[in-house]
Protein backbone atom coordinates (compact mmCIF):
# COMPACT_ATOMS: atom_id res chain seq x y z
CA UNK A 1 0.00 0.00 0.00
CA UNK A 2 2.49 2.37 1.29
CA UNK A 3 4.64 1.35 -2.34
CA UNK A 4 1.82 2.07 -4.62
CA UNK A 5 0.59 5.08 -2.47
CA UNK A 6 4.63 6.83 -2.85
CA UNK A 7 4.64 6.03 -6.72
CA UNK A 8 1.67 7.49 -7.94
CA UNK A 9 -0.19 10.36 -6.80
CA UNK A 10 -3.37 9.95 -8.81
CA UNK A 11 -5.24 7.11 -6.71
CA UNK A 12 -7.35 6.88 -3.35
CA UNK A 13 -5.07 4.78 -0.98
CA UNK A 14 -8.22 4.29 1.82
CA UNK A 15 -12.05 4.88 1.27
CA UNK A 16 -14.79 4.63 4.05
CA UNK A 17 -17.70 2.72 3.02
CA UNK A 18 -20.74 2.89 4.69
CA UNK A 19 -23.27 -0.10 4.04
CA UNK A 20 -25.90 0.63 6.75
CA UNK A 21 -25.74 3.86 8.82
CA UNK A 22 -28.21 2.19 11.75
CA UNK A 23 -26.40 0.95 15.04
CA UNK A 24 -27.44 -1.10 17.64
CA UNK A 25 -25.56 1.24 20.12
CA UNK A 26 -26.25 4.64 21.05
CA UNK A 27 -22.64 5.98 22.05
CA UNK A 28 -23.72 10.01 23.21
CA UNK A 29 -20.92 10.93 22.12
CA UNK A 30 -20.82 9.63 18.44
CA UNK A 31 -22.75 11.48 15.26
CA UNK A 32 -22.20 8.41 13.02
CA UNK A 33 -25.33 6.47 13.01
CA UNK A 34 -28.85 6.17 13.37
CA UNK A 35 -31.33 3.55 14.47
CA UNK A 36 -33.93 3.53 11.51
CA UNK A 37 -31.87 3.24 8.06
CA UNK A 38 -31.82 -0.33 5.98
CA UNK A 39 -28.92 -2.05 4.93
CA UNK A 40 -28.52 -0.65 1.26
CA UNK A 41 -29.09 -3.46 -1.46
CA UNK A 42 -25.98 -5.68 -2.52
CA UNK A 43 -26.24 -4.40 -5.92
CA UNK A 44 -25.75 -0.94 -4.87
CA UNK A 45 -22.42 -1.53 -2.54
CA UNK A 46 -20.97 -3.86 -5.27
CA UNK A 47 -21.58 -0.79 -7.79
CA UNK A 48 -20.01 1.39 -5.49
CA UNK A 49 -16.58 -1.11 -4.48
CA UNK A 50 -16.74 -1.58 -8.61
CA UNK A 51 -16.06 2.35 -9.12
CA UNK A 52 -13.68 2.59 -6.01
CA UNK A 53 -11.73 0.18 -8.17
CA UNK A 54 -11.87 2.05 -11.57
CA UNK A 55 -10.02 5.17 -9.26
CA UNK A 56 -7.53 2.69 -8.03
CA UNK A 57 -8.54 2.58 -4.51
CA UNK A 58 -6.12 0.19 -2.28
CA UNK A 59 -8.02 -0.12 0.45
CA UNK A 60 -11.72 0.18 1.60
CA UNK A 61 -12.68 -0.34 4.73
CA UNK A 62 -16.46 -0.79 6.00
CA UNK A 63 -17.78 1.21 8.79
CA UNK A 64 -20.90 2.51 9.72
CA UNK A 65 -23.22 2.82 11.74
CA UNK A 66 -22.76 -0.70 12.59
CA UNK A 67 -21.40 -2.81 9.49
CA UNK A 68 -22.71 -6.18 10.99
CA UNK A 69 -26.12 -5.51 11.21
CA UNK A 70 -25.97 -5.61 7.25
CA UNK A 71 -27.13 -9.00 6.16
CA UNK A 72 -25.10 -9.58 3.33
CA UNK A 73 -21.71 -7.79 4.86
CA UNK A 74 -19.41 -11.35 4.00
CA UNK A 75 -20.57 -11.00 0.19
CA UNK A 76 -19.44 -7.12 -0.12
CA UNK A 77 -15.85 -8.05 1.80
CA UNK A 78 -15.85 -10.86 -0.84
CA UNK A 79 -16.52 -8.52 -3.64
CA UNK A 80 -13.78 -6.06 -2.41
CA UNK A 81 -10.97 -8.71 -2.34
CA UNK A 82 -12.65 -9.53 -5.96
CA UNK A 83 -11.48 -6.74 -7.38
CA UNK A 84 -7.88 -6.84 -5.49
CA UNK A 85 -8.45 -4.12 -2.97
CA UNK A 86 -7.63 -4.88 0.67
CA UNK A 87 -10.70 -5.54 2.73
CA UNK A 88 -11.07 -3.80 6.50
CA UNK A 89 -14.12 -3.72 9.05
CA UNK A 90 -14.84 -0.92 11.81
CA UNK A 91 -17.20 -2.67 14.14
CA UNK A 92 -18.49 -2.17 17.78
CA UNK A 93 -17.89 -5.95 18.09
CA UNK A 94 -21.40 -6.41 20.04
CA UNK A 95 -22.80 -8.99 16.68
CA UNK A 96 -19.37 -11.23 16.78
CA UNK A 97 -19.66 -14.94 17.13
CA UNK A 98 -17.96 -17.74 16.18
CA UNK A 99 -19.93 -18.82 13.04
CA UNK A 100 -20.08 -14.79 11.88
CA UNK A 101 -15.63 -14.75 12.38
CA UNK A 102 -15.41 -17.78 10.33
CA UNK A 103 -17.53 -16.10 7.56
CA UNK A 104 -15.33 -13.24 7.81
CA UNK A 105 -12.63 -15.21 7.48
CA UNK A 106 -13.71 -16.83 4.09
CA UNK A 107 -14.58 -13.78 2.21
CA UNK A 108 -11.24 -13.01 3.22
CA UNK A 109 -11.22 -9.80 5.40
CA UNK A 110 -7.83 -8.43 5.69
CA UNK A 111 -8.38 -6.54 8.88
CA UNK A 112 -10.56 -5.63 11.40
CA UNK A 113 -10.94 -2.73 14.48
CA UNK A 114 -12.89 -2.47 17.43
CA UNK A 115 -12.81 0.39 19.68
CA UNK A 116 -13.26 0.58 23.38
CA UNK A 117 -14.11 3.36 25.75
CA UNK A 118 -13.91 2.09 28.89
CA UNK A 119 -13.98 -0.97 31.42
CA UNK A 120 -17.47 -0.80 32.62
CA UNK A 121 -20.56 0.67 30.38
CA UNK A 122 -21.52 3.99 30.89
CA UNK A 123 -24.23 6.65 29.83
CA UNK A 124 -21.55 7.62 27.42
CA UNK A 125 -20.96 4.33 26.15
CA UNK A 126 -21.73 0.05 26.07
CA UNK A 127 -18.17 -0.47 24.06
CA UNK A 128 -16.90 -1.68 26.93
CA UNK A 129 -14.38 -4.33 27.86
CA UNK A 130 -16.44 -5.98 30.68
CA UNK A 131 -19.04 -6.67 28.15
CA UNK A 132 -16.44 -7.75 25.06
CA UNK A 133 -14.17 -9.35 26.48
CA UNK A 134 -15.49 -12.38 25.37
CA UNK A 135 -15.55 -11.17 21.92
CA UNK A 136 -12.42 -10.66 22.03
CA UNK A 137 -11.77 -13.96 23.16
CA UNK A 138 -13.19 -15.12 20.13
CA UNK A 139 -11.56 -13.17 17.64
CA UNK A 140 -8.27 -14.52 19.24
CA UNK A 141 -9.05 -17.77 18.70
CA UNK A 142 -10.89 -18.26 14.97
CA UNK A 143 -9.61 -14.79 13.16
CA UNK A 144 -7.31 -15.23 10.50
CA UNK A 145 -7.45 -11.50 9.57
CA UNK A 146 -5.61 -9.30 11.75
CA UNK A 147 -7.34 -7.73 14.68
CA UNK A 148 -6.63 -3.74 15.98
CA UNK A 149 -8.29 -2.90 19.75
CA UNK A 150 -8.29 1.25 19.88
CA UNK A 151 -8.74 2.35 23.21
CA UNK A 152 -9.78 6.00 23.52
CA UNK A 153 -8.92 8.94 25.62
CA UNK A 154 -10.84 12.14 25.61
CA UNK A 155 -12.68 14.87 27.62
CA UNK A 156 -15.88 12.83 28.05
CA UNK A 157 -13.82 9.40 28.57
CA UNK A 158 -14.90 9.24 33.07
CA UNK A 159 -12.17 6.76 33.68
CA UNK A 160 -8.86 7.64 31.98
CA UNK A 161 -6.78 4.91 33.14
CA UNK A 162 -9.31 2.32 31.45
CA UNK A 163 -7.82 2.83 28.32
CA UNK A 164 -4.46 1.19 29.52
CA UNK A 165 -6.30 -1.62 30.84
CA UNK A 166 -7.87 -2.09 27.42
CA UNK A 167 -4.08 -1.60 25.31
CA UNK A 168 -2.82 -4.04 27.96
CA UNK A 169 -5.75 -6.91 27.22
CA UNK A 170 -5.59 -6.24 23.40
CA UNK A 171 -2.00 -7.23 23.61
CA UNK A 172 -2.50 -10.20 25.84
CA UNK A 173 -4.67 -11.66 23.66
CA UNK A 174 -1.97 -11.14 20.65
CA UNK A 175 -3.80 -8.02 18.93
CA UNK A 176 -1.88 -5.23 17.96
CA UNK A 177 -3.15 -1.62 20.08
CA UNK A 178 -3.80 1.57 19.08
CA UNK A 179 -5.26 4.66 20.95
CA UNK A 180 -7.04 7.45 19.44
CA UNK A 181 -8.81 11.12 20.93
CA UNK A 182 -12.51 11.45 20.78
CA UNK A 183 -13.07 14.71 19.00
CA UNK A 184 -15.95 17.07 19.34
CA UNK A 185 -18.84 17.09 16.28
CA UNK A 186 -16.86 18.13 14.36
CA UNK A 187 -13.89 16.38 14.01
CA UNK A 188 -11.71 19.35 16.05
CA UNK A 189 -9.15 19.02 18.90
CA UNK A 190 -10.10 19.08 22.42
CA UNK A 191 -6.97 18.65 24.68
CA UNK A 192 -6.57 16.05 27.07
CA UNK A 193 -5.79 16.47 30.97
CA UNK A 194 -2.23 15.94 32.17
CA UNK A 195 -2.92 12.49 33.30
CA UNK A 196 -4.17 11.31 29.69
CA UNK A 197 -1.44 12.49 28.37
CA UNK A 198 0.50 10.33 30.18
CA UNK A 199 -1.29 7.31 29.27
CA UNK A 200 -1.14 8.33 25.32
CA UNK A 201 2.21 8.38 25.50
CA UNK A 202 2.21 4.98 27.27
CA UNK A 203 -0.17 3.52 25.10
CA UNK A 204 1.67 4.53 21.99
CA UNK A 205 4.77 3.14 23.48
CA UNK A 206 2.92 -0.40 24.08
CA UNK A 207 2.00 -0.30 20.72
CA UNK A 208 4.75 0.42 18.78
CA UNK A 209 4.61 -2.39 16.48
CA UNK A 210 1.87 -1.49 14.78
CA UNK A 211 1.30 1.43 13.03
CA UNK A 212 0.77 3.93 15.48
CA UNK A 213 4.61 4.34 15.63
CA UNK A 214 4.55 6.10 12.85
CA UNK A 215 1.93 9.03 13.70
CA UNK A 216 2.71 12.28 15.52
CA UNK A 217 -0.16 13.60 14.78
CA UNK A 218 -1.98 12.23 17.90
CA UNK A 219 1.32 13.09 19.99
CA UNK A 220 0.52 16.78 19.48
CA UNK A 221 -3.43 16.26 19.67
CA UNK A 222 -2.51 15.25 23.03
CA UNK A 223 -0.74 18.33 23.82
CA UNK A 224 -3.23 20.73 22.61
CA UNK A 225 -1.12 21.53 19.92
CA UNK A 226 -2.12 21.75 16.19
CA UNK A 227 -0.83 19.79 13.17
CA UNK A 228 0.53 21.47 9.73
CA UNK A 229 -0.30 18.76 7.05
CA UNK A 230 -1.61 18.95 3.60
CA UNK A 231 -4.95 17.26 4.20
CA UNK A 232 -5.50 14.84 1.20
CA UNK A 233 -9.28 14.18 1.91
CA UNK A 234 -11.36 14.08 -0.96
CA UNK A 235 -8.00 12.05 -2.80
CA UNK A 236 -5.89 9.87 -1.02
CA UNK A 237 -9.05 9.57 1.23
CA UNK A 238 -12.49 9.33 0.49
CA UNK A 239 -15.63 8.49 2.96
CA UNK A 240 -18.80 7.29 0.59
CA UNK A 241 -22.06 7.94 2.91
CA UNK A 242 -24.74 5.22 2.39
CA UNK A 243 -25.93 7.77 0.21
CA UNK A 244 -23.28 7.02 -2.15
CA UNK A 245 -21.70 11.16 -1.63
CA UNK A 246 -18.08 11.34 -1.58
CA UNK A 247 -17.16 13.58 1.71
CA UNK A 248 -14.10 14.33 3.28
CA UNK A 249 -14.47 12.42 6.12
CA UNK A 250 -17.12 11.08 8.36
CA UNK A 251 -16.99 14.62 10.70
CA UNK A 252 -17.11 16.97 7.44
CA UNK A 253 -20.07 15.31 5.21
CA UNK A 254 -21.16 17.52 3.27
CA UNK A 255 -18.04 18.54 1.00
CA UNK A 256 -17.56 17.95 -2.11
CA UNK A 257 -20.86 15.63 -1.34
CA UNK A 258 -20.48 14.55 -5.30
CA UNK A 259 -22.11 11.15 -6.02
CA UNK A 260 -19.31 8.20 -6.32
CA UNK A 261 -20.22 6.98 -9.41
CA UNK A 262 -19.67 10.97 -10.96
CA UNK A 263 -16.77 11.04 -8.97
CA UNK A 264 -13.56 11.55 -11.46
CA UNK A 265 -9.85 11.09 -11.49
CA UNK A 266 -10.16 15.06 -12.38
CA UNK A 267 -11.91 15.62 -8.86
CA UNK A 268 -9.06 13.26 -7.13
CA UNK A 269 -6.38 15.95 -8.07
CA UNK A 270 -8.30 19.14 -7.31
CA UNK A 271 -8.93 18.31 -4.14
CA UNK A 272 -5.51 16.99 -3.88
CA UNK A 273 -4.23 20.32 -4.41
CA UNK A 274 -7.18 21.97 -2.06
CA UNK A 275 -6.53 22.92 1.49
CA UNK A 276 -8.70 22.13 4.29
CA UNK A 277 -9.88 24.77 6.82
CA UNK A 278 -10.49 22.13 9.83
CA UNK A 279 -6.68 20.49 9.05
CA UNK A 280 -4.95 22.14 11.74
CA UNK A 281 -6.75 20.97 14.51
CA UNK A 282 -8.28 17.47 13.10
CA UNK A 283 -7.98 14.29 15.29
CA UNK A 284 -9.26 12.10 12.48
CA UNK A 285 -6.25 9.39 12.46
CA UNK A 286 -7.16 7.80 9.28
CA UNK A 287 -7.35 10.95 7.54
CA UNK A 288 -3.95 12.19 8.74
CA UNK A 289 -1.67 8.80 8.38
CA UNK A 290 -3.06 8.05 4.57
CA UNK A 291 -1.48 12.33 4.11
CA UNK A 292 1.61 10.91 5.52
CA UNK A 293 2.39 9.11 1.80
CA UNK A 294 2.08 12.68 0.60
CA UNK A 295 2.66 15.12 3.31
CA UNK A 296 6.59 15.85 1.78
CA UNK A 297 5.58 16.85 -1.31
CA UNK A 298 2.79 18.73 -3.04
CA UNK A 299 1.97 22.14 -1.92
CA UNK A 300 -1.31 22.66 -1.41
CA UNK A 301 -2.41 25.80 -3.70
CA UNK A 302 -6.14 25.68 -3.76
CA UNK A 303 -7.81 28.24 -1.31
CA UNK A 304 -9.73 26.29 1.99
CA UNK A 305 -13.02 25.46 2.04
CA UNK A 306 -15.58 27.33 3.99
CA UNK A 307 -18.87 25.75 6.01
CA UNK A 308 -20.67 27.90 4.13
CA UNK A 309 -19.05 25.97 0.84
CA UNK A 310 -19.96 22.69 2.49
CA UNK A 311 -23.75 23.74 2.74
CA UNK A 312 -24.04 25.13 -0.60
CA UNK A 313 -22.28 21.93 -2.11
CA UNK A 314 -24.43 19.60 -0.45
CA UNK A 315 -28.08 21.39 -1.34
CA UNK A 316 -26.74 21.12 -4.59
CA UNK A 317 -26.28 17.16 -4.34
CA UNK A 318 -29.29 16.67 -2.92
CA UNK A 319 -30.90 18.71 -5.35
Amino acid sequence: MIAGGLISTHHPVLAHLIPIRRCNLSCAYCNEFDKVSKPLPLETMFRRVDRLAALGTTIITISGGEPLLHPELEEIVQHIRRRGIIAGLITNGYLLTPQRIEHLNRAGLDHLQISIDNVIPDEISKKSLRVLDRKLRLLARYAIFQVNINSVLGTCVRNPDDALEVARRALELGFTSTVGILHDHGGQLEPLSERQQQLFALIMEMGKRSYSRFNQFQKNISQGLGNEWRCRAGSRYLYVCEDGLVHYCSQQRGYPAIPLEKYTRAHLEHEYHTQKSCAPRCTISCVQQVAMVDNWRDPQTRPAFTPADALVQLQTARD
